[in-house]
């Protein structure tokens, strides 16, 4: 029994609002299971009803209003595109009814005899969304976001998650990186950015493959962006030779459909910066994940991430600055027992 003056917890009153909201559409006798959950605030739950299956989205308004993931989809599905259909939407209460583009993810779904048609089909609907997406009305890339993203790592991966104070010298070097970084991200063509392009968003569906999931803070941005995300995964790691080889079969179709114009040199270097900067910004959010939202389960990708910063800064001579500072502060030792 409820003590009279208990408050119901936000998930159960969550839940009996979904579940009105549902009622009010003529959804009734249906079967509702957790679907999955975001690095967010958003939850998804599968709805199955007379041999039908719907993906509902949760995403409380006052956390992540939906305004953002009806736009892209819709956009994204007027360039040809596989995103879920909105059949229905209560922006204000914070709930989508999408298609179910079934429970199989890149990430479960790659090996080594499914790698080359799954990444071939996720290459060719990133140059798609970069080629065939007008991405002017999206917010911008810009060199404020870039660098709130690397402070993630900095406040949360350094200082919360480690209890590293950088020392002046090193905090001038670190600022000096950052710089580096945010320009090279801004010399690049600037595209269609999904942001998380990457195997957790990606599903491997019938048709026209892959689903795409997770887009609502896409933006205008740097063409190797979402490049980095899917092949650099910081989900799963493949061979650096077969990274070189799928880097170098986008870039020479990158060049037939006029999204860049530099030599490959430049465009590997492009790429491999940009992936310090994303991987810099993940670290931070597998930490804050940790943190403050109590989800430890991203601790484990944490290695891998910095092995892959790891790497193009020992690749990068402009990024010799942070292959000293990581190996100043130990980090690699550190993160081997999270």
């Amino acid at each position: 029994m409820t003590p009279k003056n208990a408050t119901r917890s936000p998930m159960t009153a969550r839940s009996e609002q979904m579940k009105t909201w549902l009622d009010s559409l003529g959804y009734r006798d249906y079967n509702l299971t957790p679907a999955s959950e975001d690095a967010s605030f958003r939850s998804y739950h599968r709805l199955q009803l007379d041999g039908q299956s719907f993906i509902v989205m949760d995403a409380p308004p006052e956390q992540e209003p939906c305004h953002q993931f009806i736009k892209v989809a819709e956009t994204l599905r007027a360039g040809q595109l596989s995103a879920p259909e909105i059949i229905e939407q209560n922006q204000q209460e914070g709930f989508l009814l999408l298609t179910d583009f079934g429970g199989t993810d890149y990430l479960s779904a790659l090996d080594d005899n499914t790698e080359a048609g799954l990444y071939a089909d996720a290459l060719a609907a990133l140059l798609q969304m970069q080629a065939r997406i007008n991405s002017d009305d999206l917010p911008p890339y810009d060199e404020a976001l870039l660098s709130r993203e690397m402070d993630l790592f900095h406040d949360w991966f350094l200082q919360q998650l480690l209890g590293i104070d950088l020392s002046q010298s090193q905090t001038n070097r670190w600022l000096s990186i950052k710089q580096a970084l945010v320009t090279n991200a801004l010399e690049q063509p600037q595209v269609f950015v999904h942001r998380d392009y990457h195997s957790r968003n990606l599903m491997k569906i019938e048709g026209q493959n892959p689903g795409i999931l997770d887009f609502q803070d896409a933006v205008q941005g740097p063409i190797t962006y979402d490049l980095v995300s899917l092949l650099r995964d910081c989900y799963i790691n493949w061979p650096v030779m077969r990274v070189e080889q799928l880097l170098h079969d986008y870039y020479d179709l990158a060049l037939v459909n006029q999204l860049t114009d530099v030599d490959y040199e430049q465009f590997r270097r492009w790429f491999n910066l940009m992936g310090i900067q994303r991987h810099l910004k993940a670290i931070g959010i597998f930490s804050r994940l940790n943190i403050r939202d109590g989800k430890p389960g991203y601790l484990k990708d944490i290695p891998r991430t910095l092995a892959y910063i790891i790497q193009a800064s020992a690749d990068e001579k402009s990024m010799a600055e942070l292959y000293a500072l990581i190996n100043e502060l130990g980090l690699i030792d550190r993160v081997k027992s999270l």
